[in-house]
């Protein structure tokens, strides 16, 4: 079956020919229009909408965005806050860096309808540190939007104002987190909050509601009022509505980013056909499908059990090439969608020193207020970083294995499983390439790569 064309609902405009980042350009490609009209609503009605979506959040969690919403404490009289998380640090994840860059009105006009939904007087747009020409359009942007009355006090005449600052965040995977980033926001220390109590629902910045959004997830609010949250849950399949980005890196012919109905294109489709395939006498070998903290899935393995499909259990038998690219697929067979970060390796990589590569990111990023992430994460790079430096031990799958079990689900935030569970799964699915690493190391690679020193 070959693979579906590409919907191009948040990228409609990516890449096209003559289509700037400017707002003219926005406007004449009717831009606002939404916005125009969503502020003549009510706004539970725009909640209502987005709830019916099915739209899940595109930073990593896929929590249903509508419920988050309506998880607000609107009673406490306290004012509402929108944070917009533009910290994409997940390695393998470039998606929302060219929203930013070439279409930040699109962003802009989805962060407004989100806080005229939400009664949000003041919204806040965190980057990433090494952003810097990022936070630079953004500032032009939103100043366009502002001049133009799209931003700022009695947007549009209807008497409601609301205000974008953009916060620029010093580089840290930490604040990938919302409640470090929240942390951080406010000028202090990223150390993730304990939840409870200290949800963003209810405890979020400066200690009242808030709403933490990704910026591709705040990009489909625009298009779930625009289209209606019914017709939008049409797209997609069910529980697994509306578009994804994809971005794909590593050994593939034709890397990049690609957006598909959630659940309509398989592994094999997107990898094969869409990217063009392993590199010129190479075999795919593994593959993580949701940013570097996605467990790792292996090329030639099946994955088999039951899924409920409407009303009814069904029996899935798939290959890693017919699994459907959708949240609850990935999360069945044992991986995550997460950021939508798919990176290829192929039969050319040694997996120890992928993985030592993924824990010496994981060690330097550890926020270090838990002691099982802050110590354990360190242990796994020393172990993988003597392995791959000459002292490769055959036991030391088995240690490595150890020392991550003792990490996940004993920390304050997902950071423990993030730097865990790449560990686990490596040594999972191929614990053999672990045990016999110490003779492998001693001979010649065979495809002429050097050794790492």
């Amino acid at each position: 079956m070959p693979a579906p064309e590409q919907f191009r609902l948040v990228f409609k405009h990516i890449d096209e020919a003559g289509y700037t980042n400017d707002l003219a350009c926005y406007l004449r490609n009717g831009g606002y229009e939404v916005l125009r009209k969503s502020v003549l609503r009510k706004p539970e009605e725009l909640v209502d909408e987005v709830k019916k979506s099915g739209l899940r959040g595109r930073g990593g969690a896929g929590f249903p965005c509508g419920v988050k919403w309506t998880l607000l404490d609107r009673k406490s009289g306290k004012p509402i806050y929108l944070i917009v998380n533009a910290d994409e640090s997940e390695p393998g994840t470039f998606k929302d860096r060219y929203i930013i860059h070439n279409d930040p009105h699109q962003l802009i006009e989805g962060i407004m309808i989100t806080c005229f939904a939400n009664k949000v007087e003041r919204a806040y747009i965190y980057i990433r540190g090494e952003f810097p020409e990022g936070a630079r359009i953004l500032e032009k942007a939103i100043a366009e939007a502002r001049a133009a009355n799209f931003v700022g006090p009695n947007i549009l005449g209807s008497g409601y104002g609301c205000e974008i600052y953009v916060h620029r965040g010093a580089g840290a995977y930490i604040c990938g987190e919302e409640t470090g980033l929240i942390e951080s926001l406010e000028g202090k220390r990223p150390y993730p909050r304990i939840k409870p109590p200290y949800f963003p629902a209810v405890l979020g910045l400066y200690q009242c509601p808030t709403i933490v959004n990704n910026v591709e997830t705040l990009c489909h609010v625009k298009h779930i009022a625009e289209r209606g949250g019914e017709a939008f849950s049409k797209i997609g399949t069910p529980n697994n509505t509306g578009t994804r980005i994809l971005c794909v890196s590593g050994h593939v012919q034709r890397p990049g980013y690609y957006e598909f109905e959630v659940g309509k294109i398989t592994m094999g489709q997107l990898l094969n056909e869409v990217c063009g395939g392993p590199l010129p006498g190479r075999k795919f070998k593994a593959v993580i499908p949701g940013g570097s903290s996605a467990k790792v899935l292996r090329f030639g393995e099946r994955y088999k059990g039951k899924r409920k499909v409407g009303a009814e259990m069904i029996d899935y038998d798939w290959a890693l090439e017919d699994l459907p690219m959708d949240f609850d697929s990935l999360q069945m067979i044992g991986s995550m969608g997460g950021s939508g970060g798919v990176i290829v390796m192929d039969d050319s990589v040694s997996m120890v020193e992928a993985l030592a590569n993924i824990n010496a990111f994981y060690s330097h990023e550890s926020c270090g207020q838990c002691t099982p992430c802050r110590e354990g994460s360190l242990w796994m790079k020393k172990i993988t970083g003597r392995m791959v430096h000459g002292d490769a031990r055959p036991e030391d799958g088995a240690l490595l294995k150890s020392v991550a079990d003792q990490i996940a689900g004993r920390t304050i935030c997902a950071f423990g499983e993030a730097c865990a569970w790449p560990t686990q799964s490596f040594i999972a699915k191929f614990g053999d390439e672990f045990k016999a690493y110490p003779e492998a190391k001693k001979a010649p690679r065979a495809d002429g790569v050097p050794e790492l020193v």
